[in-house]
């Protein structure tokens, strides 16, 4: 667990990655490992994992359009209570969407819609807090992810 009083700034991690499949995982290791440091749950810890390798890819697919030149931004910040985790992409596809439909599950088990498009929704059940937000860290899209140490009552 963090000590109180620590500097939080020596407790920032910031990385850059390709936009390769695969690369995902050195964020998401990365997040998980910050994540086992602040004495989460093996289950949150997982969580986290998850979290921050759907929001690269989503970053790599969506906001640099599969394109491998670019790169994918990770800030990971640890906090007395509190994980926040930034991904950045360099937006090539242009700003967020801002109404995101839910998936149609059924529509896609029975081949009349295209599969695809859980990303936001497995990240928002997964973290206490996960949303875009004007971009703090390079410049493209910001999608930041909030995670506590123990689960919130209020979580969305």
């Amino acid at each position: 667990m963090v000590s109180e009083g620590e500097d939080h700034e020596m407790q920032n991690i910031e990385l850059k990655i390709p936009s390769q499949p695969g690369f995902e995982k050195v964020a998401m290791h990365t997040a998980g490992d910050c994540a086992r440091i602040m004495g989460m749950s093996e289950e949150r810890v997982q969580d986290v994992m998850t979290a921050v390798s759907e929001a690269c890819i989503n970053a790599m697919e969506h906001g640099n359009a599969n394109d491998v030149t670019t790169k994918v931004f990770v800030a990971v910040k640890i906090e007395d209570d509190r994980l926040v985790m930034d991904v950045v992409d360099e937006g090539r596809s242009g700003p967020p969407p801002h109404d995101v439909e839910p998936p149609d599950l059924a529509a896609q088990i029975a081949g009349t819609a295209p599969a695809g498009g859980m990303g936001l929704f497995v990240i928002k059940a997964l973290v206490d807090e996960a949303d875009f937000v004007e971009p703090d860290i390079g410049t493209g899209t910001q999608f930041r992810m909030v995670i506590y140490v123990e689960p919130r009552e209020d979580q969305s």
